[in-house]
């Protein structure tokens, strides 16, 4: 199996990221590369982490971004902030939302990894879609190759 790749970019930046991707280029800037794994399980993810953060029911499946690429998805406003969410969120003396999700995850079927890993890519991919807001017309996107 090939790999997701999950990161921050503007809509221009995104393609030619895939672009380079799909060329087998190295690339530039942050991103969190978990192998695999397919955008399928980057969508188990975000339904996870909805319910979690009592968003359950929006849509959190990956759309296509462009024609040229079908490995290249966005990902939905609505999971952006559920994983976001995933830093602060609290409830009541129940532990932490974002070791929850991460645990609940490494548990999909065929998953890849232990939880003990699930929970350093939750964090990380948390972190990402916190910093959508940070730079302007951002989106969080997700590339993702079967070998």
């Amino acid at each position: 199996m090939g790999f997701a790749e999950i990161f921050v970019a503007t809509h221009d930046e995104a393609i030619k990221r895939a672009s380079a991707l799909e060329k087998g280029s190295g690339v530039a800037g942050s991103a969190v590369r978990i192998p695999d794994i397919s955008d399928f399980e980057v969508e188990q993810l975000g339904d996870l982490a909805g319910t979690a953060v009592h968003a359950a029911g929006a849509d959190y499946e990956l759309a296509l971004v462009d024609v040229a690429s079908d490995a290249l998805l966005g990902v939905p406003e609505a999971m952006v902030r559920a994983l976001s969410e995933l830093l602060s969120y609290e409830t009541e003396g129940e532990g932490s939302v974002l070791e929850d999700v991460a645990d609940q995850w490494a548990a999909q079927e065929d998953m890849p990894f232990d939880a003990r890993q699930s929970r350093l890519y939750v964090q990380q991919l948390a972190a990402l879609a916190t910093d959508v807001d940070k730079v302007d017309r951002a989106g969080l996107y997700v590339w993702s190759v079967g070998e």
